[in-house]
Formats: structure tokens, sequence, C-alpha cells
């Protein structure tokens, strides 16, 4: 069974002097020499080192206490989040769940083995707590694929203690400086191994700043991919909001092939537009239901205690459970399948091999305004319709493809940023404040189809449905009050909305 770990370290280079005295630095009262730990650490990667590309380290460790296979994604600089699985001998299903976006159909192998004499010392306060954990690591690293090759070096790293101070490690670096001790070059001592023994420094370089329209769009297309990567597997894991991001990834990037045809030709990114719009349908399933949950709970304690009759809240809580435990494990099965994993395949060959139109080398500041100003007449005339019909259910439908176009210029505005400035990016703030109005339009929309259905169920059961109801008409005024609301904010959102 997996369990996760945040590790907070910094990494410094060592000479033959080792680790100056840290004694009273933030708190630390003494230093206790902990003994020398043996570690002998393989690495693995894809052949053309997929993971390490993205910044993740996969290793089989043993020696010391933390014995097993472990999984480190990147948080910030010098923060990780490490998924640890019990030692075994291949890589176990858990961790290859977690790394399937980026490796596919690649085979997992070893690529480099560390073997490490660390002696450690903890930094504990007067209580006797352990504060850190400060080491001098001596590493022989043999690369294990290509040319093979070794290094040697020696390293110090300061680790935080869990629930410790942040604020320790930069006491402890302003001493180490002190005594003249560097940060390290590498953020890891896998990326230093494959730089030392003939590997290729990833994410080193920089890309070249776009110029053309077709350079911006693929720049947009590129960063939207990449969080698509890199939230699948918090969606595995169940960490809250990653699957809202990347549902929202998802659906920028489609909005981007459909708003800029002009740029990347139809005839081949429709197809991949249809798989986008899939997924994001499949990933909105799960958020859609907590979202709805978390509103329908709150409304009803909102409501005075005199209007609440029968087992309302134990319903909304039965109706949300079974709803999110299905949905989870459908979620799952998407992100496992032979269909979305396609999808990645797809986009990384349509970034390799982009099919660019004549439009895609002319100048950013007339392709994307044009496209903008196209998406935004949309939105304008979908606006003017809808508010044109009488409420009801067909103004409803109406309001929502308007909050759906509007978002799609959203998007396109901020796609359009790098190259537009200014007037971009007061575009998407406007269509950001018209899609938040229209969306709790759309909210109190499914809420009360929401409380239609409970309240049938709870009539079949013989309870009463006076609640129901009354959360139904505290729904239908919510709407009233975004629809009167809308022309003002529409008029507003046009005048700042030039491009």
């Amino acid at each position: 069974m997996a369990d996760t770990k945040r590790e907070i370290e910094r990494k410094y280079e060592s000479d033959d002097s080792g680790l100056p005295d840290l004694t009273g630095v933030g708190g630390v009262t003494d230093v206790i020499d902990m003994g020398l730990v043996e570690l002998d650490a393989t690495y693995y990667d894809t052949a053309d080192q997929r993971l390490t590309a993205a910044s993740l380290t996969l290793r089989r460790r043993t020696g010391g206490s933390d014995a097993g296979w472990h999984l480190k994604f990147p948080v910030a600089p010098g923060v990780r989040d490490e998924i640890r699985c019990p030692l075994s001998d291949t890589v176990p299903a858990e961790i290859a769940a977690l790394v399937r976006s980026r490796v596919r159909g690649a085979e997992l192998v070893p690529v480099v083995r560390l073997r490490s004499a660390r002696d450690v010392r903890h930094l504990v306060d007067a209580d006797g707590a352990v504060l850190a954990e400060a080491s001098v690591d001596t590493v022989t690293a043999d690369r294990l694929i290509g040319k093979g090759g070794s290094a040697q070096w020696t390293e110090i790293e300061v680790e935080l203690a869990d629930e410790a101070d942040p604020a320790l490690l930069d006491r402890v670096d302003k001493r180490l400086r002190k005594a003249g001790v560097r940060p390290s070059k590498s953020a890891s001592k896998l990326a230093r191994a494959l730089e030392q023994t003939g590997g290729t420094r990833h994410g080193s370089g920089r890309r070249a700043k776009p110029v053309t329209a077709g350079d911006h769009v693929l720049a947009y297309v590129r960063e939207q991919r990449e969080k698509i990567l890199e939230h699948d597997p918090g969606v595995r894991r169940d960490v809250p909001d990653a699957g809202h991001q990347m549902r929202v990834a998802t659906r920028r990037l489609r909005s981007t092939l459909r708003t800029f045809g002009k740029v990347l030709d139809p005839a081949v990114t429709d197809a991949i537009a249809v798989e986008l719009k899939w997924l994001a349908g499949e990933l909105g399933l799960d958020r859609d239901q907590e979202v709805l949950a978390e509103r329908l709970t709150t409304a009803l304690g909102d409501l005075p205690p005199a209007l609440v009759h029968g087992p309302v809240s134990k319903r909304f809580t039965t109706w949300a459970s079974a709803r999110h435990g299905s949905a989870r494990g459908h979620l799952l099965a998407i992100l496992d399948s032979a269909r979305y994993l396609a999808l990645l395949d797809t986009l990384d060959a349509l970034l390799a091999d982009p099919p660019l139109r004549k439009k895609a080398a002319g100048k950013p500041e007339k392709v994307l305004a044009k496209a903008v100003r196209k998406d935004l007449a949309k939105v304008s005339r979908l606006v003017t319709e809808a508010m044109e019909l009488p409420p009801g259910e067909e103004r409803d439908v109406a309001l929502h493809e308007a909050r759906k176009k509007g978002k799609r210029t959203r998007y396109a505005a901020e796609a359009a940023v790098p190259a537009l400035g200014g007037t971009a990016r007061s575009l998407a703030k406007s269509m950001k404040s018209l899609t938040k109005l229209l969306g709790e339009h759309q909210d109190s929309v499914m809420a009360r189809r929401t409380l239609r259905e409970l309240s049938a169920v709870a009539h079949a059961a013989g309870e009463n449905g006076f609640t129901y109801g009354a959360l139904h008409a505290r729904e239908e005024a919510r709407a009233a009050q975004v629809e009167a609301r809308l022309p003002g904010l529409w008029k507003e959102a046009r005048s700042q909305a030039a491009v």
C-alpha cells in the first residue's frame, strides 16, 4: 500500500571539510551523530528518459529506514511529494499507474545506480525533538544504459522534519553559506548522475520566443498538454482540485484548436477536439457532482429549521456519496483506457509535426486578434438572443450556450496575451466575469433539476417534500437575480473588451 510524504530539502556541494557546526541555528540546541548508513538505489525511466524530462524520479532503494520504491513529484523548488511503496522486485502497480500518462507503452528500465555512504546528523531542539536531518553523502553513480560511465561526488543534504518550520532551512542555508558551502547546481542526485555520466541536462534549454501566429498557438497548446500530464497523477491520487485543473486544461486546449482553425488545420484537429471533449466530459462527472452537492448542502444549512421537514440532509449525503464512488471508479478506468492514452500520443504527434496553415506564418497581432474578435461576436449574439427569450427552459439552454462560448473566448484571449498584451488580458478578465455569472445561473438550473429528482424519490418513500420545494423556490430566485444582473455586466464587459 502506497503512502505519501512531503519532502522539503536543500542540497549543497561538499568538500573534505564536511558539515559545518549547526548548533544554535534557528532553535537547534544539539546536533546528534546518527552514524553511517549505506544506501543502494536503482533509478528507473524509459529509454528516452520521459520521467527525467518531467522532473519525476522513480527509484528502488535498499538500506536506511525507508527501503522500498519511491516516486517523487516536484511541487516547488526544494519541495517534492514522495510516494512510497514496500520493497518488491518489480515496479508496484500503484506507482506504475501514476506514471502511465508519461510512460504509456514504453518500458521502465534501470538507468542509473546510486550507492551512497550517508553520514547522518539530527538537528534537535531543547526538548530533543528532531527539527531536520543533515547528512554528508559520498555518492558513486553508475550509468546502466547507453555507453555507461561512472562518477563520484560528495554533497550535503538538509531535510526538514515533519511539522518543522520551513524557515529553519533559510537559517541553515545562511550558516552554510557563511562557512563557504554553496548550493548544488543539480536539482537531484539523479540529475547530477545523468549529467556526469554522459547524459543530457533535461529542461535546461529554453524554447525560442514565439514570433509567428503559429508559434504563439503552438506554445499555448504545448502548455495545456503539459498541464494535462501534470495533473493526471493527482487525479489518480484523488488530490483536491486536480480533476478540475486537468479538465480546465483539456477545455482550454480544445477551445484553442477550435478558435485558431486558420492556424492549425481543422482537417487534423477536429478529430482531436472531439476526443478532448470526451475527456473533459469524463473529468467533469465527479467535479460537477461535488460542486452540486456542496451547493445543496449549503442551501439546506441556510434554511430556517422550521422549513426543514424529513431526512433531507441524509438523502443529500447518500446521493452524493453514491455518485462520487461510482464516478471515481469510472474515471480511473478512463485514465487507464487505450482511448485516453491514444489521445496523449496524438497530442504529442500534433506538436512534433503541427498541421500549420498559411495564416500560421502571419503576424500574431493580426491573425490572433481576428480569431478572438470572431469568438467575441458569437458570444455577443448568444447573450443578446438569450435575454430576448422569456424566462424558462429555453432561456436556460441559451444562457448555457453563451457561457460555453464565453469560456472559449476567454481561453482564446489568454492564448493571445503574449502577442496582444493588455487588450487580450482585459478581454480574458471580462469573459471570466461573464462566465462566472452564467456559471452561477447554470448551477441553479442543475440544482433545481436535482431537487425535483430527489423530491420524487422522497415522495415515493412517503417523506414530506416541502423542504425540496422551498429550496427549489430559492434557486429560482437566485437564477432570476443573475438574469437581472446580466445586461449591466455584459454592457460593462463589452466596453472593456476591445481587441
